[in-house]
Order: C-alpha cells, then structure tokens, then sequence
C-alpha cells in the first residue's frame, strides 16, 4: 500500500504553505462558530421570568431549554469528531450552522416548553463542532510554532461568548419578546455559514484523498470497510476516552478540574439574576451587564496568555542561542499561566460571596468574577495545550472529547440547584462551597508541573506507537 503524503514541505495543497491571509479566514471560520454558539446558550437566560409566564412553567422547568442546550454543547462533539474525520473540516462546518439555524428558528416558534426545550438541545448539537474540531482546524493551518495567537483568540470565543450572550438577550426581551432571543441568532449564524461556503478543506487526510480521486490513483489507499468506521467510533469517542479518564492521572484530574471551572461558570447564568436582584435590587437590564465583568477577565486572560507565550520563546531562542540546543520545550512549561489561574479562581468565589453577603457595593463582585474568568481562561488554555503536546494529535483527541462532553455536562447540572443552594446557605456561604471545591483542585497544575515527566514516563499512551 501507498501511503498518501504532501508533495514535499513546499507542496501547495499544504494548508501550513496558504497565504498568511488565507489562514486567518479559515481561523475566522471555527472561532466564530465557538462565539456564535456559546452566545446562543446564554442569551436566553435574561428571558427566562418571561418564559415561565408566557408558557406557564415553574422557574426550574423554564431552566431547561438552557441546560439542555448547554448538554447538546456536550453531546455534539462525540458526533463532530469522526464525522470531521470522514468527510472533512468543511462539511461539518456547513452541516453544524445550517443545524443550528434551524433548530434555533424552531426554538422561537415553540408554542410549549418541551418543543422549546428539544430545539434548544438540537442546536446545541448542531452548533458544537467549533468548539469541537475548531482546535484540529488551527492545527491542520498552523505550525506549532505560530500556533500562539491564532489559539489564544479561538480560546477566547467560547469564553465571550457567555458573557456577551445576557447582556443581548436582556434588551432584547426588554424591547421584544424572549423569541427574539432566537431569532436574532440567525443574523450571526449567517454571519459564519455564508462565509463557510468559500472555505477549502484543511484536514490533511481529506485534501489527500480528493487529490488521489482527482489524478485517478484513489485505489492506492484502501477505503476503510464500515465495521473499521465502527471500531474506530467507538473506540476514539466511548472506550478510549473513559479508559484514558480512568487510568491517565493528566486526563482524569484536568478533565475533573476544567468540568468543575465550566459547571461554576455556567451556575453564574442562573445565579446572577437572583444574586444582584436580592442583593442590589438591579433589573433584567443592569443584571445582564454585571456579565460583561466575565467578559473583561477573559480577554485580560487571552492577553496575558498571548504575552507570556512571546516571551517564553523568545527566553528559549535566546537559550538554545547561547547553548546551541533545540528551541523544543518540554510540556510542563505550558502549566505556569494554569498554576496562577489556579491561584485566581478560588479567591474569586470567595471575593464574590462575602462581597455580595456583606452588600458591598456591587463593583467588587464584579471585578471578582472578573478575577475568575480571567483564572478559568488561563487554567483551560494552558491544560488543553498540555495535554495536546503530552498525547500527541491521536490520543489527544480522545482525551478532548472527554474533557468537551464532561465540562458542558457539568455545565448542564451545577445550574439547577445552584438557586436553591444560594436561598438555603446564602450567597456568602454557597459561594464558600465552590471555592472550597475550587480550592481542592488548586494544586492540579502545580502536582503535574512537579511529577508530569514522572506520569509521562510511565503512561502507556505515550509509550505506544
């Protein structure tokens, strides 16, 4: 068998050879998917008082068409993935926002909570693959060592978005309805899915393939039967994954930790209206800008990821200068910015309970979930590129698809009860709680910059072929 490969390190059809301008388009494409649908699961939050009157639910159930899209958000990427695999970035891409746009128009039509609650989770599905593939897109367009900040401005998207989402939604109910929460989406899906139709395939394995099937050589790489397709599912999306959370210290503990960061995060999309309506007596309007708080920290976050990123290659390049060694870095380099969001996220929860408790004025909790996302940003970022640099790109994919469908499941849970832990403990107290879990995970990052050549010596994913 002839193994397809590019035609030398110069070879056009090299997504790494594209103009610099080309690259940046074909980043636009997943980083605005992530924006779009990570928006799409917050902006309904502020409606949701509307939504219990307009179809007579209680406030638990008209949580559900937010949770259950927050679910869809997990559930996508098990599909995204191999489905990327088999017939290329694009497609999915085009297939996910033309979903997503019409699950979303659906949700707005919805005359009773169960249609609302099935659309909501469809597009959620369906608006997944940017934040599912968007990372093998970036990889496929840039060398490791222009990946900085290409990746750090797609980390941010799934990070805005969020935070952006309420303040959208609340003026919009304010001057409409909760429908046009859903219906204004579809003025940014096709924002992405337009433009989507003038991308070129960037996986390697496909823009291979289809210029084998163009030169009439597509026989000399066999196709793979449907049972191989099957194996292969199952084994990269639902064995590998579990066996890799169970038996990989790395994968098990920063998935717990990155699942537990997203599940607060989200808990804050219920929380806040209750939080600052008790505590401030702020409306739909003045809540939804207290988010914009999550906003600032994540995009200080992105900065400060992007500027320790420049100048830790330049001390490299300096180093290997003076000793004429390899310009590589070792992996637990990438765990200095999570080792000090680590620091950030617990002070932060316990900065915002006692501020809000003790009617502090409402700047402080502000800038404390500031202080958080700018934490969660740093810890996600600097985690997920450890991983990648420790698995490599075939196990790591396994290991993503765990860490993506157990962070929007948590996503999904913490926001159900986290009301009803707020009334029972108040707001000083339950927000302890999180910081006391947070605290428990603090010394994640710090344990693996400490032991991860240890773990990596002894890991059976690494040491196969």
């Amino acid at each position: 068998m002839v193994v397809l490969d590019w035609d030398g390190p110069d070879d056009p059809a090299n997504p790494y050879n594209w103009s610099k301008g080309m690259r940046i388009y074909h980043t636009f494409i997943p980083a605005a998917t992530a924006l779009v649908c990570t928006t799409g699961s917050s902006i309904i939050t502020p409606a949701l008082a509307e939504i219990q009157r307009d179809l007579h639910v209680s406030r638990e159930v008209s949580l559900l068409p937010f949770v259950l899209y927050t679910l869809g958000l997990g559930a996508g990427p098990l599909l995204a993935g191999p489905s990327s695999e088999n017939f290329g970035r694009r497609r999915v891409y085009q297939v996910g926002m033309t979903g997503f746009a019409l699950f979303t128009l659906g949700a707005g039509f919805s005359t009773n909570i169960a249609s609302l609650t099935i659309c909501r989770f469809f597009a959620g599905v369906f608006g997944s693959p940017g934040l599912s593939i968007g990372g093998g897109s970036l990889a496929d367009l840039w060398a490791p060592h222009e990946r900085a900040i290409p990746w750090a401005v797609y980390v941010l998207s799934p990070f805005l978005g969020p935070a952006i989402g309420p303040v959208m939604g609340a003026y919009i109910t304010l001057g409409e309805s909760w429908r046009w929460t859903q219906w204004i989406m579809l003025f940014f899906v096709l924002a992405v899915l337009l433009p989507s139709f003038a991308m070129k395939e960037t996986y390697k394995a496909k823009i291979l393939q289809q210029r084998a099937r163009r030169s009439g050589e597509e026989s000399i790489e066999p196709q793979r039967t449907r049972r191989q397709a099957f194996h292969d599912f199952t084994t990269k999306i639902l064995i590998r994954p579990l066996h890799m959370i169970c038996t990989e210290p790395v994968v098990g503990l920063f998935t717990l930790y990155i699942a537990l960061n997203f599940g607060m995060l989200y808990a804050f999309f219920a929380a806040f209206p209750f939080v600052f309506a008790e505590a401030y007596g702020f409306g739909i309007g003045s809540t939804s800008l207290t988010f914009l708080g999550l906003g600032v920290g994540s995009m200080i976050g992105c900065a400060s990821i992007i500027l320790f990123t420049r100048v830790s290659s330049q001390r490299r390049m300096a180093r290997a200068k003076e000793t004429g060694q390899s310009t590589g870095s070792v992996p637990e380099e990438r765990l200095y910015v999570a080792m000090v969001g680590s620091v950030c996220l617990p002070v932060s929860l316990f900065w915002f309970g006692w501020s809000v408790q003790e009617r502090v004025h409402w700047i402080c909790p502000v800038i404390a979930e500031a202080v958080y996302a700018y934490g969660n940003i740093l810890v996600f970022s600097a985690a997920t590129l450890y991983v990648n640099q420790v698995y490599g790109p075939l196990y790591a994919a396994s290991a993503t698809a765990a860490n993506s469908f157990a962070r929007y499941t948590f996503g999904a849970t913490i926001p159900l009860f986290i009301v009803q832990m707020y009334t029972a403990l108040g707001v000083g107290w339950a927000s302890s709680l999180l910081g006391f879990a947070s605290l428990a995970m603090l010394p994640v990052p710090w344990v693996f910059y400490k032991f991860g050549p240890t773990l990596r010596a002894r890991s059976s994913y690494i040491s196969s072929p």
